[in-house]
């Protein structure tokens, strides 16, 4: 058996948009309809959501059988949980809340085995088809991407320290938390948070590294992909059911008395 490709590391690489979807909702059935929905990419959430590994495993044969690569954000920058997180078949993860480059190092090493990183090693786990791919944990890294999410005014200071880390494949903006940090609580999309956002852009493709974000100002969105996002999530899937049903219930609740 071969260690499976991962799509979305190669598209990336070569430039090529790879539209993306929030996932946030624990629930088999729910990320397997949205994973026929045309995606390239799902970003399984666990930062900021009540999720288990033993959920994210659920969620990942789920969306197994459908052309779209599911990403996972863990908690934090935790090489114990990123672990678990690998052996259970993720091939592409987005660390949250790097802020250096001794973070960075420190995220390199968690997805790769030694001598190179600090991978612990297990020979029977879904990451090798239970041991089925051969010399797997020789190649398993050339398949991984590892994607740091950089949210902070301290952070982006740094970005070209952290953009310069072997292993690194990728850099997240995200403007939510970067918005807090510079004085702007829940307004991502205040102007300067957006202009910081763009020229942060450009500053990690000028890295030579891919860029991505997560927002769900569907103008602004228009606005990163022409400013150099190679991979962009469009939306959140509670969002979208919050939105349909306030929609439905508006609707219909004209109709009452």
């Amino acid at each position: 058996m071969d260690l499976p490709k991962n799509a979305f590391k190669a598209a990336i690489t070569e430039g090529r948009q790879q539209i993306g979807l929030w996932c946030s909702i624990p629930d088999p059935t729910t990320i397997e309809m949205l994973a026929g929905c045309g995606f390239d990419w799902l970003m399984i959430d666990t930062e900021h959501t009540a999720m288990s590994t033993g959920d994210v495993l659920a969620l990942l044969q789920a969306v197994a059988p459908y052309p779209v690569t599911p990403i996972v954000r863990p908690s934090s920058l935790n090489p114990p949980e990123i672990k678990r997180l690998l052996d259970c078949g993720i091939q592409t993860l987005l660390i949250p809340y790097v802020q250096n480059a001794e973070e960075a190092y420190l995220a390199a090493a968690a997805v790769a085995y030694p001598p190179a990183g600090i991978r612990g090693v297990a020979g029977i786990t879904r990451a090798s088809r239970f041991g089925a791919i051969p010399d797997y944990h020789r190649h398993a890294r050339e398949e991984i991407c590892l994607i740091v999410q950089i949210e902070t005014l301290d952070a982006l200071g740094k970005l070209e320290e952290i953009a310069a880390v072997p292993g690194i494949d990728a850099i997240f903006i995200g403007p939510a938390d970067l918005a807090a940090s510079m004085g702007y609580p829940g307004e991502p999309s205040h102007p300067a948070v957006k202009t910081a956002v763009l020229d942060a852009i450009k500053r990690v493709r000028a890295a030579g590294l891919p860029a991505g974000i997560l927002t769900l100002d569907q103008l602004f969105l228009e606005d990163v992909i022409e400013g150099g996002s190679v991979f962009t999530a469009v939306d959140v899937d509670a969002a979208i059911l919050g939105r349909g049903a306030l929609a439905q219930a508006g609707k219909w609740n004209t109709r009452k008395g």
